[in-house]
């Protein structure tokens, strides 16, 4: 929406390249590239990304989500601020960018924004995805103070009555109410970040309503609308959250069911640049296994690089490059999919 704030935004990211960091980049996108060709495990370097989990808790219940079904089968809890700086620490000359969010809402962590600030004074790029219910006016300067570069701000509905019918608990006007606060500490400490997305997923219930958000965007402030498909557990089966417009879904019907539009071809940049790290230091592979299924270590006896680079990870990628659509978490997932929205 606002061309000026995008090449912002990009200029601090690239404010965040030193030459260890660019090095290592380059040999994660090399080994990915030969891997991918050859299709055996040629794995050099270490994630240019991580998700980071601040907490499993949340406050709203979206019927698509584990954390909001409360149907974990790994235990809820909080990050602690030891855990991130260790994190941080044997990471910070490779690592980039930093997602902190897996599951939960973040500012649910009472350490969250110190946190953030950690990894902004090493010079990492830091990103959250919220749903805006506590950004209330002292949150809101905390979150700039913190030197976060990116807020999502997950919205996916233009009135109450359509934003609750997935974000059931929720309430629009405290979402707007937000926004608003981050917009006006933006100003008041003159300052370029964050880059403020609002993520509108497109529901069957909300796709006529696209218009509508873009204008109510604008006129508060936003710097980007982020326009996103809806990923549907059961989905062979059809749903009613599915859009009308096959434009907007990541499923198509093939008859009698429906199917991904990700053909899931045996590779997956996720698997040599980036993973997550659950609130309680396990390692996973990447944000699809939300219940942790496939734990490839955990940073409470390991150090990350003796997990980054053991045979477990490696046995991983290998089996992503013999055959990624056995994998469960792989079955539901974009990576590769061409869908413009």
């Amino acid at each position: 929406m606002s061309k000026k704030a995008i090449i912002i935004d990009w200029l601090f990211f690239l404010k965040t390249t030193t030459p260890s960091r660019f090095f290592n980049a380059l040999k994660i996108f090399v080994s990915y590239h030969l891997s991918k060709r050859l299709k055996k495990n040629f794995h050099k370097g270490f994630p240019i990304a991580i998700s980071i989990e601040p907490t499993t808790s949340c406050n709203l219940k979206c019927p698509e989500c584990p954390s909001g079904l409360r149907s974990f089968s790994r235990p809820i809890g909080m990050l602690a601020p030891e855990l991130n700086q260790s994190i941080i620490d044997q990471l910070s000359d490779k690592l980039t960018y930093i997602t902190y969010y897996f599951q939960g809402e973040p500012y649910l962590n009472k350490d969250f924004l110190s946190m953030v600030s950690y990894a902004s004074s090493r010079n990492i790029y830091t990103t959250t995805s919220s749903n805006a219910h506590y950004l209330d006016d002292n949150n809101s300067q905390k979150t700039i103070e913190s030197g976060l570069n990116r807020l999502i701000i997950s919205i996916d509905g233009a009135n109450q009555g359509s934003y609750e019918k997935y974000r059931i608990g929720g309430n629009l006007s405290k979402v707007i109410e937000g926004t608003k606060n981050i917009v006006q500490w933006k100003k008041k400490l003159k300052s370029k970040k964050p880059f403020i997305i609002w993520q509108f997923i497109v529901f069957g219930h909300n796709e006529h309503e696209l218009d509508d958000i873009n204008n109510l965007a604008k006129e508060i402030g936003v710097d980007h609308l982020s326009i996103k498909t809806a990923q549907i557990y059961n989905f062979e089966s059809g749903s009613d959250l599915l859009p009308k417009n096959p434009r907007y879904s990541r499923y198509i019907n093939n008859g009698l069911s429906y199917k991904i539009k990700n053909g899931l071809l045996s590779h997956c940049w996720r698997m040599w640049n980036a993973c997550v790290v659950t609130w309680d230091g396990k390692i996973v592979p990447c944000c699809f296994d939300k219940d942790g299924t496939y734990q490839l270590g955990s940073l409470n006896n390991q150090s990350f690089k003796s997990i980054w680079k053991g045979e477990q990870y490696n046995r991983f990628r290998r089996l992503i490059l013999r055959s990624r659509s056995n994998i469960n978490i792989c079955q539901n997932c974009s990576e590769g999919m061409k869908i413009n929205v």
